[in-house]
């Protein structure tokens, strides 16, 4: 029973069941679209409608609760106007409890950020509907976006400890997807709500590249001001109050001009440039003093590992790749222990490209000693007390020198300038497959025969392939040990986008072992290792190993495929079926039906020359 204007005991179920069945009708936008504006004006100032509109909605068959909430919540014009339209709803009725807290934010997707801030301010402007905000936010912490638009939401009660342990758990999820955009997501998310909690003391801070979505994201962290209030004064104490409150406000903006009277920049601007008669000092001639580099390996381990002048260590580490290569003997004499140097080198002053030029000097020196060099570098990829980061770094170095030292040295035969010799850049993420599809492009395409001429293209000088005699030290210990877990390091645990770049890059090193001998090893036990990790759950990981097989399918002799790993062959190929028909990822879909076809070129070769 509610009590109306009029004075007249009524009752408005009926009007509520109306309302459910036109809702669950499909009509919710033509009654709601009228019905919510309306009783927004009407709760405005008056409490009783306030109440009448409270049961209206409470009194709704549970049957047809959940639609005419979510019409409520997608026309309310803000948390303010749905508090007044629902009231303690949510805490009276276990069903719209569930449909405000669980449904509308985890199960369905195609609302706006207004609904969910409507959503989130409602649970927090009632004491008696906080606790329930409380336990959305910490069971829901994992859902960052959700998560992101009620940093804002005023909350008295807040128990930090837990919402820390859930705001880690969450961020530990986010960064350890393979995906960049859901990475940057949990950093962004984990940044807002460390600055709410720790409003003292030190927050969380991360590196990333904002776009779109990100300061989207931001965005929400700014307040806005509620369009409306909910009334506790009667009508004609609240315009007395108000009137009373009137002239204070207007006298202050009239008084403020002159109680603090603006400064005339004449003044401040000649106080400013008392020194402009000052004759400044003639410095067109002077020449820019440059720090003489070392000219002698060991002079340049000095310099990276106990010089404090910053000048001279940044022309070392500028000249260290082309000295490496000008003296290779006295290279040799120390190459494990510049390898090591840089390995561990961290950047000392803002220069420019300093990764690319530590990278390149890994390389010249990985080229200069292969084996000795690869040897350290392949152990300590799986050793203790390194971060993800460097056990990257240590894969793209070991694949740029593979590529340097397997193919010839070109010396400027060119009739004419337009060819290039085939390169590998290696990029960050999931974007490494394409690496691996270039190449294998490019091989394919080495071994197509077309009986055309075409432009001339440059011409080398034969040379031997240095990769042929270092090739499996820079494979086998990469693939000897990623099966065994260490403290800090789990390639088949949390660390599995090491696990996808170890693949990739072990299908790389397949690619250009071409032509070797131990390119026959190498691909047996490159497709045991395939078979041992064909389930995985990771996209990514799954990529490398279908690229793996078609490194295999291009690399060894197809007489040696037949001989040696007949029954491994099989098994991949039921198993590239499998992948192409019910992978959910549509690039392992395509990559396995490349592999397929590899398959089938070989079968059709073998068939035609049966020798």
């Amino acid at each position: 029973l509610c009590f109306t204007p009029a004075g007249l005991d009524c009752s408005i179920s009926s009007v509520s069941h109306v309302l459910g069945k036109v809702c669950i009708q499909g009509r919710q936008k033509e009654i709601l679209g009228v019905l919510v504006p309306r009783l927004t004006d009407l709760t405005r100032s008056d409490c009783i409608w306030q109440r009448m509109c409270w049961r209206l909605v409470e009194c709704v068959p549970e049957r047809w609760m959940e639609a005419v909430v979510l019409g409520f919540v997608q026309r309310a014009a803000g948390a303010d106007v749905l508090s007044r339209l629902l009231g303690n709803l949510v805490v009276k009725n276990k069903k719209a409890q569930f449909v405000v807290t669980q449904k509308l934010l985890l199960l369905q997707y195609g609302h706006t950020t207004a609904v969910l801030q409507n959503l989130l301010g409602y649970l927090a402007l009632h004491s008696l509907r906080r606790p329930l905000l409380i336990k959305v936010r910490l069971s829901n912490l994992v859902a960052s976006r959700w998560m992101f638009a009620s940093v804002t939401v005023p909350c008295t009660v807040w128990f930090v400890s837990e919402l820390l342990m859930s705001m880690l758990e969450g961020v530990k999820c986010h960064l350890d997807s393979n995906l960049p955009q859901i990475r940057c997501l949990g950093m962004v998310v984990a940044e807002s709500i460390s600055s709410k909690i720790n409003t003292d003391g030190p927050v969380l801070k991360f590196q990333y590249e904002e776009d779109d979505e990100t300061r989207e994201l931001k965005s929400l962290l700014v307040q806005t001001p509620p369009l409306s209030v909910v009334p506790t004064l009667p009508d004609d104490e609240r315009d007395e109050k108000a009137e009373a409150a009137l002239p204070v406000v207007l006298g202050s903006n009239k008084n403020s001009p002159a109680a603090a009277p603006a400064v005339p920049a004449e003044v401040s601007d000649t106080e400013l440039d008392s020194d402009d008669d000052l004759i400044p000092y003639d410095m067109s001639d002077d020449k820019e003093l440059k720090t003489k580099a070392p000219v002698y390996i060991r002079d340049c381990i000095e310099v990276l590992t106990g010089s404090e002048d910053v000048d001279k260590w940044e022309a070392t580490i500028k000249a260290l790749e082309s000295l490496v290569r000008k003296n290779p003997a006295a290279t040799r004499e120390v190459s494990v222990e510049l390898a090591k140097i840089l390995l561990h080198l961290e950047e000392k002053t803002c220069i420019e490209g300093f990764l690319e030029l530590r990278q390149r000097a890994q390389v010249a020196v990985l080229t200069t000693d292969p084996i000795p060099v690869a040897k350290y570098l392949t152990s300590q990829f799986y050793s203790l007390n390194y971060s993800l980061r460097q056990r990257m770094d240590i894969l793209d170095v070991l694949v740029l020198a593979a590529q340097e030292l397997s193919y010839p040295k070109s010396h400027g035969k060119t009739k004419h300038s337009g060819a290039q010799k085939p390169c590998i850049h290696l990029l960050p993420g999931s974007d490494s497959s394409k690496d691996w599809r270039k190449i294998v492009d490019e091989r394919i395409k080495s071994k197509t025969r077309r009986f055309a001429t075409g432009r001339s293209q440059v011409k080398l000088d034969s040379s031997p392939n240095e990769f042929n005699s270092v090739a499996g030290h820079f494979f086998f210990p990469l693939i000897q040990h990623f099966d065994r877990p260490l403290t800090t390091f789990d390639l088949l645990g949390e660390d599995h986008l090491v696990l996808g770049r170890l693949v990739h890059t072990l299908s790389i090193l397949m690619c250009l072992a071409i032509n070797t001998l131990a390119v026959t090893v190498m691909g047996k036990a490159l497709l045991e290792f395939v078979w041992a990790l064909r389930f995985h759950t990771d996209s990514y990981v799954r990529q490398g190993l279908l690229s793996c097989i078609s490194s295999v399918l291009l690399s060894v002799p197809k007489e040696h495929l037949l001989e040696d790993m007949t029954e491994e062959l099989l098994e991949a190929q039921s198993w590239l079926g499998d992948v192409v028909e019910k992978d959910p990822d549509g690039d392992c879909r395509r990559l396995a039906l490349q592999s397929l076809l590899l398959m089938e070129n070989l079968k059709k070769k073998l068939t035609a020359d049966p020798s």
